[in-house]
């Protein structure tokens, strides 16, 4: 999705969080399935490796995953395009720790700054000391997790840089699936409170 100057949202009032343990409530889910988080979700996370093929990113960008998790998309962002500089927020301190652990162990984590935050509370001076906006911003399986995701969405539009690209890769509504596959995703999402988001497109337009 291009962003042109007319369609730049206007700054949103102050928000009151819709769950305001949301931050605790991610943590309790991701506390021990952290571990486990990158080897479980390759089977049903499907597209984010489209994403991140498809992604503009272009020498010194500055590229932002909001609901960054254990960091797996932008270790691979950051070994396709050495010289961006990548950000990534999350909700879980939990996820945070094996973020900041996988950086380590492959070398690159002065390459990517990562932050504790809401995404709908994000403001880029606040998090990470600096108001330039950002060239791409993604949501990767995320905003099915966040409770106020029209925020996080106006949030992530104010950060972003006009002319260039937010982009949302996400559960839909798996009719490409075969319905046995379909129906044991769904119960297991709904463990993990997941929520499909029909209504997405038509807030995009």
């Amino acid at each position: 999705m291009r962003q042109s100057p007319s369609e730049r949202p206007k700054a949103p009032p102050p928000i009151e969080v819709a769950r305001a343990d949301h931050g605790a409530f991610m943590d309790r889910i991701y506390r021990r399935q952290r571990h486990i988080y990158d080897l479980t979700r390759k089977y049903f996370l499907l597209g984010r490796d489209t994403l991140i093929a498809r992604i503009e990113v272009r020498d010194g960008d500055r590229v932002l995953e909001i609901g960054c998790g254990t960091a797996r998309n932008l270790i691979h962002l950051a070994r396709r395009y050495p010289s961006a500089q990548l950000f990534g927020i999350d909700a879980s301190n939990e996820m945070l720790k094996s973020a900041r652990t996988k950086l380590s162990c492959v070398g690159i984590r002065n390459q990517v700054q990562l932050a504790h935050c809401l995404a709908e509370k994000f403001s880029p001076g606040t998090v990470f000391g600096s108001r330039d906006p950002f060239d791409t911003i993604f949501f990767s399986y995320s905003l099915s997790m966040i409770p106020r995701w029209q925020a996080a969405l106006d949030r992530a539009l104010l950060s972003l840089r006009t002319g260039r690209s937010l982009w949302v890769v996400d559960f839909w509504d798996q009719r490409s699936l075969p319905n046995w596959f379909a129906v044991i995703l769904q119960r297991w999402l709904s463990v993990f409170h997941v929520h499909h988001r029909p209504e997405l497109l038509e807030y995009f337009h």
